[in-house]
Order: C-alpha cells, then structure tokens, then sequence
C-alpha cells in the first residue's frame, strides 16, 4: 500500500474527503493526488500522521495502523497503587500528580466514597 493508499483510507475512516484533509493541513487541494509520483517531504510527512494521529512508520508503510496516543483507562489507572503507572500516564499540568490529585482521581471511579473522603481530609490536614 502506497502513502496515498494509507491517506486516502484514513480520511476515509474519519468520513473526509482528501481535499478537506489537504485544506486542514493548509496543502494544496491536490497536493495527496501528487503524492502517486512524488513522495512528500518529511516536514509534511508529520503533519499529515499527526492529523491522523498515526505514526509517521505506517504512513511509509512501516508499521500497523496504530494510534500514537493511545487511550487511558482511567479506573484502571485509579485503582492501581503503582507509582509508576501515575508518573506514565497522567499529569496535571506537565507535573506529576499531587498525592490529593491521586486521590481525587480515585474518588472519581471508586466506590468507597467514605473511605476516600477521609483520606482527603487526612491529606488536607498535612498540607
């Protein structure tokens, strides 16, 4: 499959035309019909992935289909106690997480309402 196969399929998924795709991106209206017989630079090469929210290896025919950003489960995240897993995923602000931002995520997808309310008073109080 051709970079224009790959375009035009992904356009296709989001129910777009590639002239559309090419007027969001501030392309020509034909510029991916000119991608049959020219390869587009790399610069446009990472617009149109993250348009498309692939990577730029399965436009070139490199990899699966594949979101870059792929979606969180936030429950799970919640209820996991690993650091780890908090530092990876979620942040608030491009800072890691405050032990009472944790603990207002996990009271969002808990059931032990009371139990997490007391530990946010607890926290509260150490602040």
């Amino acid at each position: 499959m051709t970079i224009f196969e790959r375009v035009k399929e992904l356009s296709e998924k989001q129910g777009k035309s590639l002239q559309r795709v090419s007027e969001d991106l501030g392309f020509s209206s034909n510029y991916f019909y000119r991608m049959k017989k020219q390869q587009p630079t790399a610069e446009k090469l990472k617009l149109i992935a993250d348009y498309f929210n692939v990577s730029v290896d399965y436009l070139l025919g490199r990899a699966e289909a594949k979101p870059v950003n792929e979606p969180i489960d936030l429950a799970e995240v919640a209820n996991s106690d690993d650091d780890a897993v908090w530092s990876r995923l979620l942040s608030s602000g491009g800072r890691p997480l405050t032990e009472k931002d944790k603990m207002a995520i996990k009271l969002l997808f808990s059931d032990k309402w009371d139990e997490i309310t007391q530990k946010a008073k607890d926290l509260d109080n150490k602040d």
